[in-house]
């Protein structure tokens, strides 16, 4: 694949300089560990200070959205086209570099591995916000922007052939879809691979989702997440669940809705300590509260994983 020339001139307005030939991209270390010990603790940690601990790539990659959309009244989905060494496991997100903005955005990508193989995109649903990456996405961003990213992050799902079958219980809480659709759809992606071979090579089990969301309107990717459980029904199931529903709920939606918040009876009906993987994305006091109850279903610590993004 040759490099498109917008990826150059990203790289220039970044004054990006590459040592490694032929590839467009930069190898940047994050904040010392003196910065990181002189920052204020009674301000908001940013991006780059939260995420400080957890594991992400060096190589910082020039791209350009291709494409924008409105998921819903408050989010936008962004399509970036990017580099062809970029790549990324389901459930990963990215430091999102803006030229003319200061701060760094962290967001998750909500596509999958498949689709960057495909088509050389990866996809990103941004909620409105006041901080100044979200801000910029709502109200500057626009189709040919240019912006640079960097891979990171220890929360993923990234099978091989040889491991045993287990089951997923995904469980998200507004815009904390994003990882765990990518994760669904990297599930999807494996089982028709697996098909299309005629051969069983990836051994998924069971995957379950619990998505929680303010009203139906709020719900990202409700449409495509039923399309995937109809068209593997004895391998993926979902349940939505609304706190705040003031309008009537299309009929389609109806056999997956709940009214109220994720129970404990739904988690434990999910829940085998022998096979069930977890993964939780969503805020602190949502992730702490499941967390403790799939801890006293007997869930081991080490397979129960979250991103906690608020």
């Amino acid at each position: 694949m040759s490099v498109p020339c917008f990826l150059s001139s990203a790289a220039r307005s970044f004054s990006l300089p590459c040592r490694a030939t032929g590839l467009l991209c930069c190898r940047l270390r994050g904040p010392s560990s003196a910065t990181r010990r002189n920052m204020s603790s009674k301000r908001q940690m940013d991006h780059l200070e939260r995420t400080a601990g957890n594991s992400r790539q060096n190589a910082l990659y020039p791209a350009q959205v291709c494409g924008i959309m409105n998921e819903s009244e408050t989010v936008k989905r962004l399509r970036i086209a990017v580099h062809p060494d970029f790549n990324f496991k389901a459930g990963q997100w990215v430091d999102f570099f803006i030229p003319g903005v200061e701060k760094v955005g962290g967001f998750s990508m909500c596509s999958s591995p498949g689709l960057l193989q495909r088509e050389g995109v990866v996809e990103l649903a941004i909620k409105y916000a006041k901080h100044p990456p979200a801000h910029w996405v709502h109200t500057m961003c626009t189709v040919g922007s240019q912006v640079a990213m960097r891979v990171g992050g220890d929360f993923f799902f990234d099978p091989s052939p040889s491991d045993p079958s287990m089951d997923l219980l995904l469980v998200a809480g507004g815009v904390g879809i994003n990882p765990l659709y990518s994760i669904l759809l990297h599930s999807s992606d494996l089982l028709h691979l697996s098909h299309a071979s005629g051969e069983r090579d990836y051994n998924i089990g069971s995957v379950h989702l619990c998505y929680s969301a303010k009203n139906t309107q709020e719900l990202l990717f409700k449409n495509s997440i039923i399309e995937m459980c109809r068209e593997f029904p004895d391998k993926f199931s979902c349940d939505f669940y609304v706190t705040q529903q003031s309008t009537d709920v299309d009929p389609h939606l109806q056999p997956f809705l709940n009214s109220g918040r994720i129970s404990e009876e739904e988690l434990r009906a999910h829940v085998d300590p022998e096979r069930t993987l977890c993964f939780l994305c969503g805020p602190p006091p949502m992730i702490e509260a499941i967390s403790k109850t799939l801890l006293d279903f007997g869930l081991p610590k080490d397979r129960i994983l979250f991103e906690k993004w608020w």
